[in-house]
């Protein structure tokens, strides 16, 4: 295998995806070579997190909660219920109670029907949100682990340090953040594709995050590189502000 091919290498290795012989041949490659020495530490960082993409925080099980504090609350005992007047009065009390009782039950089965198709709702939704992070997940491995994949680093604002990952054969890039500061309140990082100057929407990074690893959403389609502007939450239509960088896609 040329020195060439074992450039290319990185991603695959990172992701444990090489079969013996030819991970033997990069691991023999890595000790004289410290630009992929360096892209691999990264690679291997960032596909650690990859799993947290897909962690989903299960829907709260209230009506089995619900259910537990019922039977844990104390109920008046009969000698509450009885009047000093006799037995009418403790009977149409009774009467009386009994008619709570049966609105209240209809009044509970008609709220568990209600949290059990919010509840179901919920699942739905936690289920579709999980989907798309599984499919997510999957292509930046396959971008990250394509034979072709090509990589290029740099320091951005603030001492952070940013890698993207470029496979023309899957069409697809992946940023790999490492060190960002979070953006303002009520502000988000953008990524946008440079087509000859034109900027295109690539996509929103999570506010939350300063380390990981972001798809971009779309087609490379010949764009250079690409961009990082903070816009309002939810995203611009175009750039609304200087970017905190600007990284030439690798040749």
């Amino acid at each position: 295998m040329s020195t060439a091919e074992l450039h290319t290498l990185t991603g695959a290795y990172a992701l444990h995806a090489l079969p013996d012989s030819e991970r033997h041949e990069f691991e023999r490659h890595l000790d004289d070579c410290e630009a992929c020495a360096q892209e691999v530490r990264e690679l291997s960082a960032t596909a650690a997190r990859l799993g947290l993409a897909v962690s989903v925080q299960p829907p709260h099980e209230l009506r089995a909660r619900v259910l537990r504090e019922i039977t844990a609350v104390r109920q008046e005992s009969p000698a509450h219920a009885r009047g000093s007047s006799g037995r009418d009065e403790r009977s149409g009390r009774t009467g009386r109670w009994s008619a709570y009782a049966l609105a209240a039950c209809v009044a509970a089965a008609a709220a568990f029907g209600g949290i059990a198709v919010w509840q179901n709702q919920v699942a739905q939704d936690a289920r579709h949100e999980a989907d798309r992070a599984q499919r997510q997940s999957e292509q930046l491995a396959q971008v990250l682990s394509a034979p072709d994949a090509r990589t290029s680093s740099g320091e951005l604002a603030g001492g952070a340090r940013g890698t993207v990952v470029v496979s023309q054969s899957r069409d697809r890039a992946v940023f790999l953040a490492s060190g960002m500061a979070r953006p303002p309140g009520g502000k988000v990082y953008q990524l946008w594709f440079n087509d000859s100057g034109t900027m295109r929407s690539a996509g929103l990074m999570n506010p939350s995050a300063t380390d990981g690893a972001v798809l971009l959403d779309g087609p490379v389609d010949g764009a250079s590189g690409m961009g990082i502007t903070v816009e309002p939450a939810g995203g611009s239509e175009r750039p609304t502000s200087d970017p905190v960088a600007l990284m030439d896609f690798p040749a």
